[in-house]
């Protein structure tokens, strides 16, 4: 039916005694991954997620026809919650044509994503809207905002991106993100979805780790990083900083990515991922669009924190008071 789309192989996350193994579907075949805990629920009763990954273009329309077959196609999987990359809605050549093709949240392009979560009955974290807000006409600028839509197509969070990317990097174009973006002012509380307690950030925010301990300890377990990441920090950065996250938070981490070339001045490096708590990563895509499908398992995590209690052991006294994750 999508004949372009790639459905990557995914991992059950069964918490297994360590030296068992931990079943991949693809085939079938197993792959030996030792687990610290052991699980008493059967996988199959996990909540299931689904991470996409596409090549956005200036092309709002096409961008959209792109993400609702993939949606559709995480919807028909079983998947409750479908998480889509920075930039979903388009990536323009240049700073004037981004601006000419934002939008308000109550604009067209939202509209047709609240129908789609409704025609789904699926969760959508959209991870990037360029979105004209209340201050557009002052400002001239917009947000990098970070839209949660239940599966009934309402907006229940919205978080502003506060990192902009202002970055020159050697072989990659240089970005200038505030030259037309509008910093966020604050965190948005972790949200209650069908797969877990869900930290919103976006991109950049990932080289802060003071953001995802804040949301842990406001109450996250699932951190999420939708990015467009270059070709250069990609490939030397991605992994590590998504792994980093997911240990020193003990949350599940879930990062959708924006892959390939977008037009002439821009490309990204892909490799959408979900991490484990343990910093497994328990499900990826490759340099193509596709999708990705993990299940989250939220009693692994909570024995983790158990048995790996490091939040107890910070020392507030001497870096300030992060405390430890609400349960």
């Amino acid at each position: 039916m999508l004949g372009f789309i790639t459905i990557r192989p995914y991992q059950l996350l069964s918490l297994l005694r360590p030296g068992l193994w931990i079943s991949q579907l693809s085939g079938l075949c197993a792959q030996p991954r030792p687990r610290p805990m052991a699980n008493s629920s059967s996988s199959w009763e996990l909540p299931l997620v689904a991470v996409c990954q596409v090549t956005s273009t200036p092309d709002k329309q096409q961008n959209f026809k792109t993400c609702a077959e993939l949606v559709r196609e995480a919807a028909r999987l079983g998947a409750c919650l479908a998480f889509l990359p920075e930039a979903f809605d388009y990536i323009a050549r240049d700073p004037a044509e981004s601006l000419s093709l934002s939008e308000p949240l109550s604009g067209n392009l939202l509209g047709e994503y609240t129908q789609l979560a409704r025609e789904c009955g699926i969760w959508l974290s959209l991870g990037g809207f360029h979105e004209r807000g209340q201050d557009w006409e002052q400002t001239q600028k917009i947000y990098n905002c970070h839209v949660l839509l239940n599966s009934k197509g309402s907006i229940v969070a919205t978080y502003r991106k506060t990192h902009l990317c202002d970055i020159e990097i050697p072989g990659q174009e240089p970005m200038r993100e505030s030259n037309s973006t509008l910093p966020g002012s604050s965190l948005e509380s972790p949200v209650s979805t069908p797969a877990g307690k869900i930290g919103l950030a976006v991109c950049y925010d990932i080289r802060f780790p003071e953001l995802s301990l804040a949301l842990a300890q406001a109450g996250a377990e699932i951190l999420t990083y939708p990015s467009a990441f270059g070709s250069v920090t990609g490939p030397a950065h991605w992994e590590v900083l998504l792994r980093a996250r997911a240990i020193e938070t003990q949350c599940y981490v879930v990062a959708a990515a924006q892959c390939g070339r977008h037009h002439e001045k821009r490309a990204s490096y892909g490799h959408s991922m979900v991490v484990d708590p343990w910093g497994t990563v328990v499900a990826r895509c490759s340099e193509g669009p596709g999708l990705c499908l993990a299940r989250i398992d939220l009693n692994f995590l909570q024995k983790l924190r158990q048995h790996l209690p490091v939040f107890q052991h910070r020392r507030p006294d001497l870096y300030g008071n992060l405390g430890h994750p609400q349960s």
